[in-house]
């Protein structure tokens, strides 16, 4: 586990812990690492919503299918991100989305009840990861009410410019990069892959955009 530490450092969920204490702590947590390949169902719709995810290696994202098969990405994740928690802190018995993995990656995986109920061995650093998960589960609602605003705008290039002006004012500068191929963008955004590419266009023509696969500047 120690070849993980540099990462779960950057883990919100670890916050405060001190380094002597990490070790530990995941022993108590009984947390368990499994391999992912490429395109792999890491957490599947209808699965028991009892478990917390940290990505340590490669990327995943959140989805969502209808009835219908239309795809709908909720979030990308990156190494260090939780994932899973807010349904198993809420209680939900069954997960809602799916969580896949876009590349082969490593998932430590952790019961979220051996966080949330009390240790039989009395961890001093048991409260500081409730207190650290309650500060996480409520920044993830602000992120969800951040794509909300954007997929509630009406046209494709209302929503595309939202996300872009968010992106912008997160990474503080113009030029950025974004976790989504076009298709993914279009998943995300929940437009369709052709009119989305026909507003980038025109958005260049325009003047207002530049853009090379995944990296976009606001001119």
């Amino acid at each position: 586990m120690k070849k993980y530490f540099e990462i779960l450092r950057k883990c919100s969920l670890f916050d405060d812990i001190a380094d002597e204490n990490l070790m530990a702590m995941l022993g108590c947590l009984g947390a368990s690492v499994k391999n992912f390949h490429k395109k792999e169902m890491i957490m599947a719709e209808g699965e028991p919503a009892i478990y917390i995810g940290i990505l340590l290696t490669g990327a995943a994202q959140i989805e969502q299918t209808d009835y219908y098969g239309n795809r709908s990405i909720v979030a990308g994740l990156q190494p260090s991100e939780l994932f899973g928690e807010t349904f198993a802190c809420a209680g939900v018995k069954t997960m809602p989305v799916d969580v896949v993995a876009n590349e082969d990656t490593e998932i430590m995986f952790i019961d979220c009840l051996r966080i949330t109920q009390s240790c039989s061995n009395a961890c001093e650093f048991h409260r500081q990861m409730i207190y650290n998960l309650m500060k996480v589960v409520a920044t993830k609602n602000l992120v969800f009410h951040q794509k909300i605003v954007i997929t509630s705008k009406r046209s494709t290039r209302e929503k595309l410019m939202a996300y872009l002006l968010l992106q912008a004012k997160k990474n503080d500068s113009n030029s950025f990069g974004i976790p989504y191929d076009r298709q993914g963008l279009a998943d995300y955004l929940g437009v369709e892959r052709s009119g989305l590419s026909a507003e980038i266009s025109k958005l260049r023509k325009e003047g207002m955009i530049e853009c090379k696969r995944n990296h976009f500047e606001l001119l």
